[in-house]
């Protein structure tokens, strides 16, 4: 049997399409990313879940506690050079992360993907929203409403709606 370690050195001279079959094999489901480097990190983030058991419960709720106390990045500085914007206070807020989050969506710092008229659209996972080309959202919907030019459900638009009848979003 190969350790962990040539598990994923294995993963690291695998190309796109071979990740593929891995993703498979380890999350039973197929990925529709192409993206070589985020498969690879996903995939053996997954292997070693799987080998160490995740994360214990007293370290999901410390990981909570550590958030609720984060200062997080809400807007880019004004000027790209020049004064320090994160130094003043008005360019950072503090804010409560909540520990309820929708079931249907994957945990936080997760990505959705979906194609659209040609273009991949990934939105990421944040604590209190998602995060799209760089900018907050406070829901999917607002994402697909700006991708479409359209209202959309966002469970629906990202395909989500379909995984919560299934009871599950690809995370074990």
């Amino acid at each position: 049997m190969e350790t962990i370690e040539e598990q994923i050195e294995a993963l690291s001279r695998m190309t796109v399409s071979q990740l593929h079959r891995r993703h498979l094999e380890v999350f039973g489901e197929p990925t529709r990313s192409n993206h070589r480097q985020f498969l690879f990190r996903r995939i053996a983030w997954r292997i070693q879940a799987i080998a160490e058991g995740g994360l214990s419960e007293r370290a999901r709720r410390r990981a909570m506690e550590i958030a609720n106390d984060a200062d997080l990045r809400i807007r880019a500085p004004r000027m790209l050079f020049g004064k320090d914007f994160t130094l003043e206070r008005k360019a950072s807020e503090s804010r409560r992360v909540s520990g309820q989050q929708d079931p249907r969506l994957p945990p936080p710092g997760s990505f959705l993907e979906r194609e659209f008229r040609g273009h991949r659209i990934i939105v990421k996972i944040r604590p209190e929203g998602f995060e799209f080309e760089g900018r907050p959202y406070r829901s999917l919907s607002a994402i697909a409403r700006e991708v479409t030019g359209t209202k959309w459900n966002g469970f629906a638009f990202f395909g989500l709606a379909a995984l919560a009848e299934r009871g599950t979003h690809g995370e074990e």
